[in-house]
């Protein structure tokens, strides 16, 4: 969908907010309005959802996204409210995998899904994509690993960006050491140096954790992840970032920020002595990724253009509050902006290319 169309959409939903509206004020005289349960459906003209299922991904800990996204139900409630739709429950659940929430959303057994780039155009023939988020910029912005552990710790900046970097981290393990200290003295990697070590990725739908490091190991190496002989599958970055801290795996994949993310868990649950930015370095930087999606079901029966505008809207308010951007950090989000296909062409590069690698392997 193109950015005029959205944008024509979201003008519409607020126009038939008023129609409606206008209509309620001129009942023929029946008021079936239920002062007991406070609702208002000749009045306000509102159309109902019974239940909005939400899909989140699970790139922190489950339990740690679903706290933290509660207070999400009610300002969806709320915002929807005043857009023209009564929602009497959303359902916010966590994916057991990036692809079991695109299949979700494709089957339309979830309505709303908070999806990467890669996700999204595995899944495009069952989702749309409406908004793109946006987050903090960093302080270190470089193709150059060095340079990010010349000018650490990575800190925020206020710009807000629509695209990040994947990382690939060392940690404090011998291996994960020898290939910093190499790193830093300005000398390139080689195939054997990265294969020696013990890798930790996440599944094959992650930009950061897997397709975008796959793409770097090809453009340096003309290998892929696939060809790593010591690569293990992390459920989640905090188990990866557990991983690393322990020394069972020498080398993880992640996005740019992540270290920030995990920074109090380092020394707290992974029991590390010295802070994350000195026992970990930077060893491989790739190209800039096009940030997460909100993406909703093209098979879901409550998605019609007139929904789609309206939830597009809500998100859009919620993230510029500053209790909506407490609850979208978890994802490293600030905001949301009006988004379309072709916003993920790269990404859709990415996945042809990462297939045809994994097809001729």
């Amino acid at each position: 969908m193109s950015k005029k169309k959205i944008l024509s959409l979201l003008l519409t939903g607020v126009m038939c907010v008023g129609l409606l509206a206008g209509c309620g004020g001129q009942d023929s005289g029946t008021d079936t309005t239920d002062d007991s349960t406070n609702t208002e459906t000749t009045e306000t003209g509102n159309k109902q959802i019974d239940t909005l299922r939400i899909a989140f991904v699970p790139s922190r800990e489950p339990e740690e996204i679903i706290t933290a996204t509660e207070p999400l139900k009610q300002m969806l409630t709320d915002e929807l409210a005043k857009l023209g739709y009564d929602v009497g429950e959303v359902d916010i659940t966590v994916g057991t995998s990036y692809e079991a929430v695109g299949e979700a959303l494709s089957a339309g057994t979830a309505d709303v899904g908070l999806i990467p780039g890669g996700t999204y155009v595995l899944y495009d023939d069952g989702c749309d994509v409406l908004l793109t988020a946006t987050r903090d910029g960093l302080s270190i912005d470089s193709d150059n690993a060095k340079d990010w552990n010349d000018n650490a710790p990575t800190e925020p900046t206020t710009e807000q960006v629509t695209s990040y970097r994947a990382l690939m981290i060392a940690g404090p393990s011998e291996k994960g050491q020898e290939l910093a200290a190499k790193v830093n003295a300005g000398e390139a990697l080689t195939w054997e140096d990265v294969s020696s070590a013990n890798w930790s990725v996440a599944n094959s739908s992650s930009p950061a954790g897997y397709i975008y490091p796959s793409l770097w190991l090809q453009e340096n190496f003309e290998k892929n992840i696939t060809d790593l002989p010591h690569a293990v599958q992390s459920d989640s970055y905090g188990s990866a970032f557990a991983r690393l801290a322990s020394g069972q795996v020498d080398i993880l994949c992640t996005y740019a920020d992540a270290r920030r993310d995990y920074e109090d868990e380092w020394t707290g649950e992974y029991g590390m002595t010295n802070s994350i930015w000195d026992d970990t370095a930077v060893v491989g930087v790739t190209p800039a990724i096009y940030n997460d999606t909100i993406s909703v079901s093209k098979t879901s029966p409550i998605m019609d253009d007139d929904f789609k505008a309206a939830l597009s809207e809500a998100f859009i308010n919620i993230g510029n509050t500053e209790e909506g951007k407490e609850v979208i950090a978890i994802y490293s989000h600030n905001g949301y902006l009006p988004a379309q296909s072709s916003d993920y062409d790269s990404e859709r590069a990415a996945q042809e290319m990462i297939q045809s690698l994994n097809s001729a392997g």
